[in-house]
């Protein structure tokens, strides 16, 4: 389930990456914005692919 919702998350924030392009384009919003932005997902992208790759290390033990 863990993994799900990080497959999820990453989806969204992906999602999310096209929708600034889109308004990038659309001169909805100005350039250093869009990088700054875009800069912000991408590196919550790598944690959630490094937490994708190892979800032992975010997952308490249950018993």
């Amino acid at each position: 389930m863990f993994l799900s919702k990080l497959a999820d998350a990453d989806g969204e924030a992906t999602e999310t990456q096209v929708w600034l392009d889109f308004a990038l384009d659309c001169h909805y919003l100005p350039q250093e914005t869009h990088a700054h932005l875009l800069k912000g997902y991408e590196e919550v992208g790598r944690m959630l692919g490094a937490m994708m790759s190892a979800p032992d290390k975010f997952v308490p033990n249950r018993g």
